[in-house]
């Protein structure tokens, strides 16, 4: 009797996956050139994000998009391969639910939303600004959770009114500080960048104690902005 296959279910389980989830402000001191760049800049950094799935052929990279402001939704709820991902405009008004949002993704970091064998899940959060819901809430929710306190997280804050301390704390890692994009050009590179070497150093085996420190060394680089204009 020949042996029996695998099913296509138990294949696909066996791969590896890597969820990027990115958690967008889209508040409403987000309104006109800040959130145009940010449409332009999540259109622009697709194909990067191809080429560094690419790159790891046996891990499988979904992405998920979140986005607040009044109240924190869900833009791309359902995990897709990053070789389907379309980048569809998000738009800015309202308040800047963070707190929300952070309790969101701590809904899907478990092994129920997120069964087979996973890598850890990189999560970008963008803000150029403060919370204004109970954002230690959220966030202890997302450190509380499977996954979420072993993510890799990596933050952009876009202008000088972000509130940096807040997403240092999201961060949580002594050397990996937040990224600083001060105009339209920083914010391309800085989502270019945080859509992909996380995506690179999670899925490549590193010998180091640490593999974040490594990371951390190469964002210190990228927080290094041109002259201020939002």
């Amino acid at each position: 009797m020949a042996a029996e296959l695998p099913s296509l279910s138990t294949t696909r389980m066996a791969r590896r996956q890597l969820h990027v989830i990115l958690a967008l402000d889209c508040s409403g001191s987000m309104t006109g050139d800040k959130i145009a760049s940010l449409n332009y800049a999540m259109r622009a950094a697709i194909p990067e994000m191809r080429a560094a799935a690419d790159d790891n052929p046996e891990t499988d990279v979904l992405i998920r998009v979140l986005r607040f402001s009044s109240r924190a939704e869900w833009h791309l709820a359902v995990p897709t391969p990053v070789a389907q991902f379309e980048w569809q405009d998000v738009a800015a008004g309202g308040e800047t639910s963070m707190g929300e949002a952070l309790a969101m993704i701590a809904d899907v970091m478990g092994p129920e939303r997120m069964p087979g064998r996973q890598l850890p899940p990189v999560l970008v959060l963008v803000s150029d600004g403060q919370p204004s819901d109970d954002f230690e809430i959220g966030l202890k929710r997302l450190f509380d959770s499977p996954y979420g306190s072993r993510a890799l997280r990596v933050a952009i804050a876009i202008g000088s009114d972000a509130d940096y301390e807040v997403l240092e704390r999201f961060i949580a890692h002594p050397e990996f500080k937040p990224l600083r994009a001060n105009n339209a050009q920083d914010l391309v590179n800085r989502i270019k960048w945080a859509t992909t070497a996380p995506v690179k150093s999670v899925s490549s085996p590193s010998n180091a104690p640490d593999p974040v420190t490594q990371l951390a060394l190469d964002a210190d680089r990228q927080r290094r902005s041109s002259d201020m204009v939002w």
